[in-house]
């Protein structure tokens, strides 16, 4: 089988190895398609602090079960699944208490674990999602970023009817948004320095899309709220200006959560967060009921997946996807690798 493995920051090799062997409790996925998101940029940039060379990515993916192993009772081949990239310990207080995602231990497949760019990928079970017969396998390889989106939003707690604000519209600011309204906020803008990844929110049905270069934050959100404001504000950018915008907008008691990696050190005006009692959240990656939530929320129809999808490459182009997504930056959404082509 074929296997992707970067070698060093921009260099990625396409290797024939074996296919691997699978224990009891596991199963052999056949792998049919794998996502690239800003951390895999980075991983190829060199610019990832958590990456060592050499690393085989891929923590965006969709496959059909090939076989499982004895005592694997869930899973069947044939079956279309997404897997879980996290790689966790079990044994700190995160995982004790069912927050995983924080494990002090804590890998990711793609980044300080192998991920699943090949053909075939042996898992523990366990780590394995079933998805309905109905989806289609691209839907299948944005879960994983759609349940990012699902547990920072879950991080306000219901939503239902409350008026949102996300900064930034790229592919997780988006799926962010359209799960706030999935979920029932009752009004909900997003911002964003470029047009087109505006153009795409409205296409996925985000009614109030507001370029900051056009119009300032602060006043869209009274435009777009009225004098009130918002009640929650996620920062799907992460940077100073961001963040900065967000604290100085917010609605006095009203909560701002931090969604992006953010970039460098924060610089926040502190003074203006006591003074406004503002609370400042933050999520981390997700857990399982978050892919089951994504998972739902497509089934329903909430979701707009397939536009955000810019290009798709076949398995042994890995390497022009990243020229690709270097040479047209501010027109990418998401790029997708058709592992089996």
């Amino acid at each position: 089988m074929l296997q992707q493995v970067m070698t060093a920051p921009g260099v990625i090799e396409i290797r024939e190895v074996p296919v691997p062997e699978i224990g009891a409790d596991q199963a052999l996925i056949r792998i049919e398609k794998v996502g690239i998101c800003g951390s895999d940029v980075h991983v190829y940039h060199g610019q990832h602090p958590f990456t060592k060379y050499p690393v085989t990515q891929g923590h965006e993916v969709s496959g059909v079960v090939d076989k499982v192993g004895s005592n694997v009772r869930d899973l069947r081949p044939g079956q279309k699944v997404t897997i879980e990239p996290q790689v966790v310990c079990g044994q700190c207080h995160p995982c004790r208490h069912g927050k995983y995602n924080l494990c002090e231990q804590l890998r990711v497949m793609g980044f300080q674990a192998p991920g699943t760019a090949a053909h075939f990928f042996a898992v523990d079970a366990a780590k394995v999602t079933p998805l309905p017969d109905s989806f289609s396998l691209e839907d299948g390889a944005m879960i994983e970023p759609l349940a990012v989106a699902v547990h920072a939003v879950k991080q306000a707690g219901d939503v239902k009817g409350k008026d949102v604000v996300v900064i930034g519209a790229g592919p997780i600011g988006n799926l962010v948004a359209q799960t706030a309204k999935g979920m029932g906020a009752r009004k909900v803008m997003i911002t964003d320095v470029s047009d087109f990844r505006l153009d795409i929110a409205r296409e996925c049905g985000i009614e109030e899309c507001v370029n900051t270069t056009k119009e300032a934050f602060g006043d869209a959100m009274v435009r777009v709220f009225g004098p009130d404001k918002a009640d929650l504000i996620y920062d799907c950018a992460g940077n100073n200006t961001t963040m900065g915008e967000a604290i100085a907008h917010a609605r006095k008691g009203s909560t701002i959560i931090l969604v992006a990696v953010f970039a460098g050190m924060a610089s926040i005006d502190l003074a203006v967060v006591n003074d406004h009692e503002l609370e400042i959240k933050s999520s981390m990656m997700y857990r399982h009921e978050d892919y089951l939530e994504a998972i739902r929320l497509v089934e329903q129809n909430r979701i707009n997946l397939r536009a955000l999808v810019s290009k798709r490459f076949p398995f042994r182009q890995y390497q022009d996807a990243y020229r690709h997504i270097d040479e047209h930056r501010e027109q990418t959404m998401k790029v997708l690798i058709n592992v089996q082509e």
